[in-house]
């Protein structure tokens, strides 16, 4: 795979994702081998759940993913990724979309570990409506897809947009997501910034 561009910030040393990310990317696809090619998709076949593996691997899938299927197979792959990883987890703690938002950099950190690895913060934030940033590398489709999922897990239907995005050249991605709900279930608690 060529090399990737990186977002501001990051520098990856020792990233590692642990094992249930990786193993999303094979629940998204119907035909492995097809999709990643036989190399990457035999690799993936023998990652287990709860090790830890170098993030390069999850990166060249998303890249494959998003030459082969697009848009819909990276969201879907983020969707995937959330319920694999994260979601019995966030059920048991997170009751509004304040406390998705505002844990997602702890969630990244929780199934993503090494030193200069990106995270999450929130930017913006009033009834219905947050702007956010991220210095991951994963591609921004895939994290559509996790913060969908994520509201969706507390019972917050959101639109995520993205406004800019380190891939097109941006220093970072930049995400705005609006919801009808601005009660308790949207702010949780927090005071609007």
């Amino acid at each position: 795979m060529p090399e990737r561009r990186r977002p501001a910030g990051y520098v990856g040393e020792n990233h590692e994702t642990i094992g249930s990310d990786v193993l999303s990317v094979l629940k998204v696809v119907t035909f492995p081998d097809s999709a990643l090619g036989t190399k990457l998709a035999e690799q993936l076949s023998v990652v287990k759940p709860a090790s830890w593996y170098p993030i390069a691997p999850l990166l060249d899938a998303m890249d494959r993913l998003d030459q082969k299927v697009g848009r819909a197979g990276l969201i879907q792959m983020g969707r995937q990724i959330f319920r694999m990883s994260h979601q019995a987890r966030v059920k048991q703690t997170a009751k509004s979309a304040a406390d998705i938002l505002y844990g997602l950099d702890a969630m990244y950190h929780h199934a993503n570990r090494g030193r200069n690895i990106g995270g999450w913060q929130v930017t913006q934030w009033k009834p219905g409506y947050a702007r956010m940033e991220k210095t991951t590398p994963h591609h921004c489709m895939m994290e559509e897809g996790i913060l969908i999922e994520a509201l969706d897990c507390v019972g917050v239907p959101a639109i995520v947009t993205q406004l800019r995005c380190f891939r097109s050249g941006a220093p970072l991605c930049e995400y705005e997501l609006s919801s009808v709900i601005k009660d308790e279930r949207w702010l949780g608690g927090r005071p609007v910034t």
